[in-house]
């Protein structure tokens, strides 16, 4: 019985804090002034990066996903997911490597010979036609130290998924090959976010970014979903604007700033507000003109058709500060995206793709 007991009770080696903090990150979870930045080793560590060009339209995103495949700590566990994809033409390439990494102490991601990214490089080689080299330098991070996008959330362990735009403009140098083409993107404007999370992600999620507005300065992200944690289940939407004046607008607690999004496959509108601020966000954009894009099965080690992406969708966005309007504008370069497998499947069979398929580009 003592020994039954026993087995039950953590060492004090468990309960040491760097032991109990490592267990409490490795949940998915960020203490307020932690670094939600730095790898969790949870199941899925996604790295998004979006190139806006003004004048052009043209829009490039580069993704990674570092996936383990099981619980083990060895170089073996984890491999990648991949994509690059770009409007107008509808590019697409993704890729499932199996090798992968992710930074324990930084913002950063590799994936064999094939990705490298971090705060100021993105690389990646997909192909002779399917080529990304970009560095970054005055970067425009996240301003707010004691949390990320995700707010109060990233305090919370075990939840299905955790988001954070860390980067909300600096500037680009490098270029894209795309099939026959290359673009220099060298001037373009730069996004960038991390999600990650213990079971890959929600069963149904929302998610849009822009730039490209009158302003240079000015970057709206969003993103939404049904987030869960054990008995814990509810619906949350963060919006986060970045202001041509240089102040940044964060709204999405549930008490204190609620967001009601209201999505569909070609629509999306989101209204949300605190005590100082009232944002309203309207996208949309044809079915037809989406990228369908793979997210990752981790444990299985290969990927699925999860999302429904648009790359050069319409977003207006129109900001009240205690009731005086004092930003609005619009951008013909949104990225405006419905996720979830059974609808991303849905679109697959809708273009006639094989049932193996796990991406496609645009059909219009």
């Amino acid at each position: 019985m003592a020994v039954h007991e026993r087995q039950g009770r953590l060492s004090p080696k468990e309960l040491s804090p760097r032991s109990l903090w490592t267990r409490y990150r490795a949940s998915g979870a960020d203490l307020p002034f932690g670094n939600p930045l730095a790898a969790h080793g949870v199941a899925m560590e996604g790295y998004f990066w979006r190139f806006t060009q003004p004048g052009t339209d043209r829009v490039v995103i580069a993704l990674c996903g570092v996936n383990r495949a099981d619980d083990s700590a060895g170089p073996g566990s984890h491999w990648a997911t991949l994509g690059l994809a770009a409007h107008p033409g509808g590019f697409l390439r993704t890729a499932a490597h199996p090798v992968a990494a992710a930074e324990p102490d930084r913002l950063g991601a590799s994936a064999g010979d094939v990705f490298c990214g971090d705060s100021e490089r993105v690389w990646m080689d997909l192909g002779d036609d399917a080529r990304l080299d970009i560095r970054l330098s005055d970067l425009r991070p996240w301003p707010r130290r004691r949390f990320g996008a995700s707010s109060v959330f990233h305090s919370v362990p075990g939840l299905n998924q955790y988001w954070h735009s860390w980067l909300l403009g600096g500037r680009v140098e490098g270029h894209v090959i795309l099939g026959d083409e290359k673009w220099d993107l060298t001037g373009s404007q730069v996004y960038g976010e991390k999600n990650w999370g213990k079971g890959g992600f929600p069963e149904s999620w929302w998610w849009g970014q822009a730039q490209g507005f009158a302003d240079p300065q000015a970057c709206v992200a969003f993103a939404g979903g049904q987030v869960h944690s054990g008995p814990l289940r509810t619906e949350v939407t963060a919006v986060v604007v970045a202001l041509p004046d240089g102040r940044v607008v964060r709204l999405g607690n549930p008490v204190t700033s609620p967001v009601r999004a209201t999505v569909t496959d070609e629509s999306w509108h989101l209204r949300g507000r605190n005590a100082r601020w009232s944002v309203e966000i309207s996208g949309s954009s044809p079915i037809g003109a989406a990228h369908v894009l793979p997210v990752p099965l981790p444990a299985e080690r290969r990927n699925v058709a999860g999302s429904i992406e648009h790359l050069g969708g319409h977003m207006t966005v129109t900001v009240h500060e205690r009731g005086k309007l004092v930003w609005a504008d619009e951008s013909h370069s949104a990225a405006l995206e419905h996720g979830g497998l059974d609808r991303a499947r849905a679109e697959l069979d809708r273009r006639g793709a094989a049932a193996d398929a796990t991406d496609a580009p645009p059909i219009v």
